[in-house]
């Protein structure tokens, strides 16, 4: 919650930070787009989402590509009295060290950057999609890489900590959209076409709420879909909340399943990006809380060396409901997607310790599946959403 002066759109608008332009010169005078701005965007991350003190250290990480608003954030930072770090990397900079780093080095090259973290308050992470080489990268490597960088997770959850994306031409292309497109598609996916983007996200915190409510009084939650007819056991554990403080975007309710609860099957018709690599088309069958089988449409090898990064990586570590309706089609980025209205995602591996779960793992990978054509979730045997309706 925000001890702060609220945060207000109109004061950012005065200040010219929510320009329209045209989406097309040609177009008629009203068909404007919003233009994304990194200005309010790292007002919005230091006010609301980490609520920065005076005085406090926040830790600002991201690549490059992300400047602008790494560098906003930092000044927003400042202007509330914390203390800003920054930590920079390069396009492809995790390829090199999985693909050049000495056997001695590869496991404890992150060193420097948890020692770093372990002084701050608060940690911000930028995601800066860009195209890697990972095609010359040898999968058992990123795996020992992914291992090593687990510490880095861990310490960042012992914070409060926060990640967003800067919207970069990669990953407009990797949406489909224009670089203009997709960053409008951004400032409406954190709620700054609003007037009041903090009482929005309130919204959300209340609708939430009342999903929780029932979810929490179940014991078995069935998930039914084309290509899916899956059982997890949740009863006893905590559902979050997850209203825009760590993800933004957010919007969604998950918890940690019950480690030997799943049984059945699912597909996950939503692409997802593992290691720079696309997969589509998962398919995968549990038995007992563990994945005995596992297919895809493309990127198997990918989906096969992320189940083998470890025995917690066949378990699943959370399983997610979106909620967002500002987010309606995939972008091939899992920080919007799995919010999406009408959606479910299950994470393979590592479970969120506040939500109860137990299971250990390197890798916390969401996969999701569409629930709005022909879907439904079930809760002790009570159709609760259909079609992407909750009911």
């Amino acid at each position: 919650m925000l001890t702060a002066q609220p945060f207000r759109l109109p004061t950012l608008a005065r200040c010219g930070r929510l320009a329209r332009v045209q989406n097309n010169p040609e177009a008629a005078p009203h068909a404007t787009l919003l233009a994304y701005d990194p200005r309010p965007h790292a007002e919005l991350l230091v006010a609301y989402c980490l609520n920065v003190q005076p005085s406090e250290r926040i830790l600002i990480a991201g690549g490059v590509a992300g400047l602008p608003l790494v560098r906003e954030v930092a000044r927003a930072v400042l202007r509330a009295g914390g203390r800003p770090a920054v930590r920079m990397d390069y396009p492809g900079q995790d390829d090199d060290v999985a693909a050049l780093a000495a056997d001695g080095v590869l496991d404890v090259l992150h060193a420097a950057e948890l020692a770093d973290m372990e002084g701050m308050d608060g940690t911000l992470r930028i995601l800066t999609p860009g195209a890697g080489h990972v095609d010359a990268v040898d999968a058992s490597r990123r795996a020992r890489l992914t291992a090593a960088r687990s510490a880095l997770a861990a310490a960042r959850a012992r914070k409060k900590w926060s990640l967003t994306l800067y919207p970069t031409a990669h990953a407009a292309a990797q949406a489909g959209m224009t670089e203009a497109d997709f960053g409008a598609f951004v400032m409406r996916a954190i709620f700054l076409d609003r007037p009041d983007p903090v009482a929005a996200w309130g919204e959300v915190r209340e609708l939430q709420a009342r999903l929780i409510e029932r979810l929490s009084r179940a014991d078995t939650v069935k998930i039914e879909a084309p290509g899916t007819d899956l059982t997890l056991r949740v009863g006893g554990r905590t559902w979050a909340n997850s209203d825009g403080k760590r993800n933004m975007p957010s919007g969604e309710v998950f918890t940690g399943p019950l480690e030997d609860s799943a049984n059945g099957f699912i597909t996950f018709d939503v692409p997802a990006e593992y290691a720079g690599v696309m997969v589509r088309g998962a398919r995968l069958e549990f038995r007992d809380g563990v994945v005995v089988d596992a297919r895809a449409d493309e990127g198997e090898s990918t989906l096969l060396a992320a189940l083998n990064t470890d025995s917690g990586a066949r378990k699943l570590g959370e399983l997610g409901i979106g909620s967002n309706s500002g987010i309606q089609t995939p972008t091939g980025n899992i920080l919007f997607d799995e919010k999406i209205g009408g959606t479910v995602h299950l994470a393979l591996g590592r479970s969120y310790p506040e939500t109860g779960g137990l299971n250990a793992s390197a890798i916390h990978w969401d996969l999701i599946t569409d629930l709005r054509q022909g879907g439904r979730i079930s809760l002790d045997g009570e159709v609760w959403q259909e079609n992407g309706r909750f009911l």
